[in-house]
């Protein structure tokens, strides 16, 4: 007895039209918006959990060759993971420490600094009766009547500080557990990782994603501490010699702020002004300490920093730019400070996913990275 293989019959489909090749497209781009909107309200509320794990594991990828040093020095991953958290202590009280005191004093001129901005103001008064006399013009021609009312919110500060403090501490835990656990399971999380890819040529892009990511933040975050460090110290020279009281401050708070690429500069700038205005009682005095720390951030962001972090940190600063507003509106200062080491990793798996050089015809053979990234500042 023959028996003959049955066979699924074949059906054909008819082609796509014109709208349904619309409507497919339509479909996908819907999606992949309302994952884009599903991942930002994530990350929106999220924040309380979400921005100290990713802070701490910037800070992980900062001081991981630290921890990998300790580790050959015979020390286990636990216990090198807690010498590298208790290292960052001691360095975030100096931080506090430096801070504290003379931020005390400069809190207490602030009326002395808003007196001369109201005496400013008052040299503008021309500027001032003009705009004055508008207002009574619109107000005669409208007819109504227009009062402004100032209302001055009596909060007790220290309530304020109660209120906050569950989730400022909330915060620093989590960051820390963060850290320590990164750090100590983090060959662990290495590995893992790289037993759910099935094929070797997806192993090799994973391997290579981790090494290239640790190795580009981990350069960059060391090199850009350095620079800031230096320009701390350089800030802080500058206001001493302009008499500015408490250098060291505004050094260290420059230093602090130049993390936050354009932003950080910024507001440093608008603080020294501040800083101008309640020291110097002559008009250009008062710009002296902004311009002198103008001067020397364009000298360090225009030719230091491109020199130490070289060509191999090439990206757009529209695309640097764009994500630092981005993240500062997620999470803040958090955000950041971490908004440029995300953007670095996020490149750095682009460019293995989607590499400028094909494969060779070897199973699981390594195409050599030809992309390279430098931070324009």
């Amino acid at each position: 007895m023959r028996y003959e293989r049955l066979r699924p019959p074949i059906v054909r489909l008819p082609p796509k039209t014109g709208l349904d090749k619309i409507l497919s497209q339509t479909a996908t781009i819907s999606l992949i918006l309302l994952g884009l909107l599903g991942l930002n309200a994530l990350l929106y509320f999220g924040e309380a959990v979400l921005s100290p794990v990713a802070l701490a594991l910037v800070v992980g990828l900062m001081f991981g060759p630290f921890a990998d040093r300790l580790e050959r020095l015979g020390l286990p991953p636990p216990l090198s993971a807690a010498v590298v958290v208790l290292t960052f202590l001691i360095l975030l009280m100096f931080f506090i420490t430096g801070f504290a005191v003379p931020l005390s004093d400069w809190v207490n001129r602030l009326p002395l600094i808003w007196q001369r901005v109201q005496s400013i103001i008052a040299d503008w008064q021309g500027v001032m009766d003009s705009v004055s006399s508008l207002g009574a013009q619109l107000k005669d021609l409208t007819g109504a009547e227009t009062k402004m009312e100032v209302t001055v919110d009596d909060t007790n500060a220290a309530a304020e500080i109660a209120f906050l403090a569950p989730g400022i501490i909330g915060g620093v835990l989590i960051f820390l557990a963060s850290l320590y656990f990164y750090l100590s399971s983090r060959h662990a999380i290495r590995a893992a990782v790289l037993r759910l890819c099935m094929t070797r040529r997806l192993r090799w892009r994973m391997a290579h994603i981790f090494r290239d990511a640790e190795t580009l933040v981990s350069r960059y975050l060391i090199s850009i501490t350095i620079i800031n460090v230096g320009l701390g110290v350089l800030v802080s020279m500058a206001m001493f010699a302009l008499g500015v009281p408490s250098p060291f401050l505004w050094g260290l708070l420059a230093a602090s702020l130049n993390y936050i690429i354009y932003i950080g500069p910024a507001l440093m700038a608008l603080i020294l002004l501040a800083v101008g205005l309640a020291t110097y009682s002559t008009m250009p005095a008062m710009f002296y300490p902004m311009l002198t720390y103008l001067l020397l951030n364009f000298v360090e962001a225009q030719f230091i920093t491109p020199s130490v972090l070289g060509r191999q940190l090439t990206i757009s600063p529209f695309i640097v730019f764009l994500t630092v507003i981005y993240w500062l509106w997620m999470w803040g200062p958090i955000g950041g400070f971490v908004a440029v080491p995300l953007l670095l990793v996020v490149a750095v798996t682009i460019n293995h996913i989607l590499p400028l050089m094909p494969l060779s015809g070897v199973e699981g053979a390594a195409p050599k990275p030809k992309r390279s990234f430098k931070l324009r500042r």
